[in-house]
Order: structure tokens, then C-alpha cells, then sequence
């Protein structure tokens, strides 16, 4: 039978650290299913699924234990395979916006407000044209309950600042 597992990683960035990971997984009997690694902020970040036999599963895991001796902090949790939140559609939302304390909290916030489930965001700070200051830009992958009002929540989200721009867009998946 198999089994999934979820690991984070994170310790210092090197060139070969994702293909000893690879590697150690594969050694194993893993299989590498899914994956979301960076370079951030001087250190390298990730989440990773990988599957394996359940009778080799603790020493995968035990094998993944050594490379925290080059640093590398590595979680492993068991993957419950739990459905997702709420019945409904994935959307694509897209913000821009004059950078300032609090403004990730305030977007999350109307997520939350409407039931929305947060399964990807990427955010990042840029310099806008011209010298016009610190730009917030954030894309993030939410799943949308099919009661939800999407007019609404791009009503709020624009609610939170006069200079944020607001893009949603329903994607094409639904989940069960």
C-alpha cells in the first residue's frame, strides 16, 4: 500500500540541494508527485509530496533526516488525504496595489470573510515605473463555494484601497 507524504524543506540554498533531495526520495522508492520550492530571502524553501511503499516509509523518512546536517530543516507529515473545504470552482485572483503594513491581512481577511480557501499565493514587492514607489503584487489560487458571490468579493478586496487592482478569473477545474 501506499503511502503520501508532505515535507518542507529550508535551510541554506546550494547548487545540487534539490537533486540530492531527488535523489534520496528516489533511493528510497519515493516517487516525487508534486512540488513548490524557491530561492528566498538567502535560503532555499519548498514543500514537497512524494508517495512511497508504507513499509518504507520511516526510512525515507529517516533518510530525508540526514541532509539536516548541511543545514536543511525538513518536516514530514503524513498526507490524509482530506477533501477539500467546500464544494466549488478555483479562481485566479491578480492584485496590484501601492505596498503597505498589513495589506496581505486585509486581502486574506476578505478571503476568509467570504469562505474562500487559499490554495496557492505568491506575493512579492516591486518597484513601480517612474519612482512611483513600492508595488504589492500577489497572485493567489483560491477555491470559490458555489454560494459565493464573486462580484462581492472583488467589491471588497477593491474596498481595501483605492489603489489596488483587482483581477478575478474563474479557472476551468471544479472540485468535488
Amino acid at each position: 500500500m501506499l503511502k503520501t507524504l508532505v515535507m518542507t524543506v529550508i535551510g541554506p540554498d546550494r547548487t545540487g540541494l534539490v537533486d540530492s533531495l531527488a535523489r534520496t526520495v528516489a533511493d528510497q522508492g519515493g516517487n516525487w508527485l508534486e512540488s513548490r520550492l524557491c530561492h528566498l530571502g538567502g535560503q532555499f524553501a519548498g514543500l514537497v509530496q512524494v508517495e512511497v511503499e508504507e513499509a518504507a516509509a520511516a526510512a525515507l523518512i529517516d533518510a530525508l533526516q540526514h541532509h539536516t546536517e548541511s543545514g536543511l530543516q525538513i518536516t514530514v507529515q503524513t498526507d490524509n488525504g482530506a477533501s477539500a473545504l467546500a464544494d466549488g470552482s478555483l479562481a485566479l485572483v491578480e492584485l496590484v496595489g501601492q505596498d503597505r503594513p498589513g495589506l496581505l491581512r486585509e486581502i486574506t481577511g476578505v478571503f476568509a470573510k467570504h469562505g474562500l480557501n487559499v490554495e496557492e499565493l505568491e506575493s512579492e514587492r516591486t518597484a513601480a515605473p517612474q519612482g512611483g514607489g513600492i508595488l504589492f503584487k500577489a497572485s493567489a489560487t483560491i477555491l470559490v463555494p458555489s454560494a459565493a458571490d464573486l462580484d462581492a468579493i472583488g467589491d471588497d478586496l477593491e474596498k481595501i484601497a483605492t489603489d489596488l487592482l483587482v483581477d478575478i478569473r474563474l479557472a476551468p477545474e471544479t472540485t468535488a
